[in-house]
Order: structure tokens, then sequence, then C-alpha cells
């Protein structure tokens, strides 16, 4: 079923700014961090969805809720077992010892006959997981669908679907998570770029999305909305299928940075909770050029700086809210790596990353920089 929206009240987005992250701090985060560790690989090695790969989406479990454990870290794939992409529709669950599980497999969530789970997923306290879907059947960016949020319990079961309107290729999300209520912040890649078969156009969207969860696992309720931004930078690649926005965190001040693939740079979007008008042309620039080199997934550090990860060179960026690239830190030993998903560990001790272009353990792997 779809959801409908309703006005979402001023005190939820009130309490929301209350439990946003900590100011920035003067110290890097990334400067303590030194060692690699590989954990597991992601790829299911039973049930209806083994063999899928390249993992995309990361969220951390921050309760024990049903299947879910604490501190445990998902993991969604965007391929199946033929390497296909936007066919995948496994998440897998990673303990911090290393070991992996499936937690579902995802139904189709829409007529389009594929899956495809993207780097859009979250975990929150009450134990509903959301991920996002961006179809694309045979693994053709011609025939890539709009997909779809889908809404799962702590037992791995669907309980709801959140499509239409301004959902239109839900590719990465992240969310302030109030216990009984949630606010999701969705990037959509989907906005006119199949039909320009590979030329840029710049519909890419951020959507704001209010949710009231109930404690019982059954269906929530959509309270609003909104897209907030666009104007993102958007095509179709033979090599990652969709180009656009991508990874996005949201900062102690309620600016929402954006990994904008296609413009090479992280943006800002100011006031993204209250917001009540479009920003065009794809927000404000934080920072481009130095080591951004294809920014992918992003992820806000526990000093309120914004870490980045790029696709092209497998670097992560530490980034200052004024623009100020302060660190750079290679992940991937040769020097390139689809980095999409990333998640800051629990006590802010380290940062889980998907490695999905290595060789032997590291290949299609989660991975985690301490």
């Amino acid at each position: 079923m779809t959801l409908k929206a309703k006005p979402i009240a001023l005190a939820l987005l009130a309490a929301i700014v209350a439990a946003a992250p900590a100011a920035a701090s003067a110290k890097p985060f990334l400067a303590r961090l030194h060692t690699i560790t590989t954990l597991s690989s992601a790829v299911p090695t039973h049930g209806a969805a083994k063999g899928d790969e390249n993992p995309y989406g990361v969220a951390v479990v921050p309760r024990t809720r049903g299947r879910l454990i604490k501190g445990d870290v998902l993991v969604s794939n965007f391929n199946n077992a033929q390497n296909q992409q936007g066919t995948g529709s496994s998440i897998v669950e990673i303990s911090p010892s290393g070991h992996e599980s499936v937690f579902a497999i995802v139904p189709k969530p829409t007529s389009t006959p594929a899956v495809g789970l993207t780097t859009a997923l979250v975990a929150l306290r009450n134990g509903y997981v959301i991920v996002g879907s961006l179809p694309a059947p045979g693994g053709m960016s011609s025939a890539a669908g709009a997909g779809a949020l889908t809404v799962l319990n702590a037992a791995g079961s669907v309980v709801y679907t959140i499509k239409g309107g301004d959902i239109d290729g839900p590719w990465d999300m992240t969310a302030v998570d109030h216990g009984n209520s949630a606010v999701l912040f969705v990037t959509n890649v989907l906005n006119g770029t199949v039909a320009a078969a590979g030329k840029v156009v710049h519909g890419g969207n951020v959507v704001r999305i209010g949710l009231s969860l109930p404690r019982n696992g059954t269906a929530p309720t959509v309270t609003s909305i909104r897209a907030i931004a666009t104007g993102f930078g958007e095509h179709t690649d033979p090599n990652a299928l969709i180009v656009g926005p991508t990874g996005v965190g949201l900062g102690s001040d309620g600016t929402l940075y954006v990994a904008d693939s296609n413009g090479n740079r992280i943006a800002a979007i100011r006031d993204a909770l209250t917001r009540t008008s479009v920003l065009g042309g794809g927000g404000m620039t934080l920072t481009s050029g130095g080591s951004v080199n294809d920014p992918l997934g992003l992820t806000i550090a526990p000093n309120g700086d914004i870490l980045s990860f790029n696709g092209a060179d497998g670097n992560v960026i530490e980034t200052t809210p004024g623009g100020q690239q302060v660190v750079t830190k290679r992940l991937v030993a040769n020097g390139a790596g689809d980095l999409f998903g990333a998640a800051i560990a629990p006590r802010g001790n380290g940062v889980y990353f998907v490695n999905d272009s290595g060789t032997g353990p590291a290949a299609n792997s989660l991975q985690l920089l301490h």
C-alpha cells in the first residue's frame, strides 16, 4: 500500500533538532584511525538470494529487536548472483566479530520484475528497517524503474511501502530517529534520467519524509512528504548504472550534506528539517576539487565533520562544516573502490564502509576503518 501524507507537527521537528549530533570539533576524526579490518563478505551463501553482490547500503542496528542485534551492521546488495545491477534483493546482518546471516529477502515493491536494493538503508530504534530500491531488469539502465522505499519490521517482514510521487529512484537515505517518530532524507536519481539516454539532466532531488512509528512493528504513518531540493545532475552510465546525488548526512545545525557525484562536489542544503520551499540548483557547494573524486558515500563524523567516500580512487575525505578538507585517507589498496554506504561505528570507534571492487576476502565485503 502506498502511504499518504499528513502535515508534520512542529513539536516533532523541534524534538528532532534537539536530537541532532554535537557541534563540530577542531580535531579531525579520521586522524586517529589507522587500521582497516575486513569483517565479512556481504554475499549471502544460501537462500533465495544466494550470491547477491555489490554491497551498497550500510546501517548499524541501534537496539536489539526481533532478529536485529544491537551493534550488528546491515548491508543491502544491489546486484544478483549474475552481477546484474539493479537486481539484488538481500539485506545481510554482520556482527562486529564477522558473523554473517541473511536478515531479509525483499520482495518486489512495484510491478517492475526486479528489486535492486540501493544505498538507501536505515535501521531505527523501534526495530524498523527501511531500504530503497531502483530495479533494473536484466541489469539494463534503459529498463530502470522508479522503485520504492520498503519498510520492514524487526522480523524482516514487509509492513509498508512508500512509492510514487516524489519517490523516483531512491539512491541513498539518512534518518533522524526520535523513537516513535523519524524524518528521512532521500536522494532520487530517476527524474528524467532514463529518457535522456546517457545525457545529463538536472532533475535529481532530495525528499524529506516524516514518519510516525508505532511500537508494535506494524505499519507506520507518513506525516509529510516534501521535496526540499532539486537541480542535481544525473545520468545513466554503463558501469555505474546511474550517476546522481548519493550519500546524505544531517549536520547539527540542520544543514543536509549531499554527495553530488555528477557535479564532483559536496553540496549543502540549509534548514533541511524545516524548509518549506524547494531549493534549486543542487544546493550550495560546500567543497569541490582538492581530494574530491566522484563522491558516493557520505556520513557525519562524531565531531560534526563530513566524511565523503570517493568512487574513483578509494579515498575517504574529512571536510569541516566550513568547507575545509582536513584529512584524506586511502581505504582501498589498489586506489579504486566503489565506496557507497558508510556508517559510524558505535561510540565513534571507527567507520564502517563497503568495498565492492576489492579482491580476495575484501571483495564485496564490509570493512572497518579504526
